[in-house]
This record gives C-alpha cells, sequence and structure tokens, in this order.
C-alpha cells in the first residue's frame, strides 16, 4: 500500500506541475482607462473632446491567443459610457461585452468598472471603442490578438500598421 500511495502522490504532483506550465504560458495583461475631456485645436478651431489617458485614439491594446484581458476604466465625463471590444468572442464573459443597456448599465460619471475577459481561439487586428454614439467618434483604439505559437491563420503580417477611420 505505501509503495503504491507514493507512485500516486508522485504522478498526481507531476500533473499538477505540467498543468502549471501549460496554464503559465497565459498572461494577464492589464490597462487603466481614465476617460476624460481634452480641448484640441482642429483647423483652427479649438473644440472639447472625450478622449482615453489623453490619447486620440485611444492606448493600444496586444495580446496573445489565451492571454486574460483587464481593464479598469475611470469615467471622468459628465455622461455615463460602456466599452465594447469590437469582433473580440465573449466566451463565457458575455457580461464583459460592454453593449450598454445591453449587457450592462453604463458606468455613470465619476464611477468605475473592471472589464475581465480572455481571448482564446481568436487572432486577428480588431478595435475597441465607446459604445455611446455620441462618444464612439473619440473614444476607440486598436485591439490585436497574435497567434500563440506565432503561425497566423492567413499570410503572416511584415508589420503592423493599424489604422483607424473615424470622423469628429
Amino acid at each position: 500500500m505505501g509503495k503504491l500511495s507514493m507512485a500516486a502522490s508522485v504522478l498526481c504532483m507531476a500533473l499538477v506541475a505540467l498543468a502549471a506550465a501549460t496554464v503559465g504560458e497565459a498572461v494577464v495583461v492589464e490597462h487603466t482607462f481614465v476617460v476624460h475631456e481634452m480641448n484640441v485645436t482642429h483647423l483652427c478651431n479649438t473644440i472639447k473632446i472625450y478622449v482615453v489617458n489623453g490619447q486620440f485614439p485611444g492606448p493600444q491594446i496586444d495580446v496573445v491567443d489565451g492571454d486574460t484581458v483587464v481593464v479598469h476604466v475611470v469615467n471622468r465625463l459628465p455622461h455615463g459610457l460602456t466599452i465594447h471590444w469590437q469582433g473580440v468572442r465573449q466566451i463565457r464573459s458575455c457580461w464583459a461585452d460592454g453593449a450598454g443597456y445591453v449587457t450592462e448599465c453604463p458606468i455613470p460619471p465619476g464611477g468605475d468598472h473592471t472589464y475581465r475577459f480572455n481571448v482564446t481561439g481568436q487572432v486577428g487586428t480588431l478595435w475597441w471603442h465607446a459604445h455611446v454614439t455620441c462618444l464612439r467618434s473619440t473614444i476607440n483604439g486598436v485591439f490585436i490578438i497574435r497567434p500563440k505559437d506565432g503561425r497566423y491563420p492567413f499570410p503572416a503580417p511584415t508589420r503592423d500598421v493599424p489604422i483607424i477611420i473615424g470622423e469628429w
């Protein structure tokens, strides 16, 4: 009995170590988005726009297939807002989709919210944006999901040149 119990313990520890090594490949990619007003001059006119972290477009999210994405959103606007992850399949995380009044209520002015979801089985260049029509034009950014093994299901890009086309 002692040898069998010892062998079972060693086998169990080996399986746990193997599982930990496999899980260890994925990482948590964390961002904080502070959404606020900012004055910009465009065609000789100074106007107020809404931005994320003082950037227009907002920060790029760059992840690898299998990673967990955590985005803390701090709303310093006079309006409620949600952030929608356009094209990202929300597998077992539909509450993180960011579709205002569909999957969640807007983050109120002065409020904050944390989005947490996995990007598994997905590769490509997508985008994120505010899911409120009047905010969508300036609150947006690129969302890139790279393949885990470095092999794309399409011809590998020689370089990334994300372009967001918008009107404001």
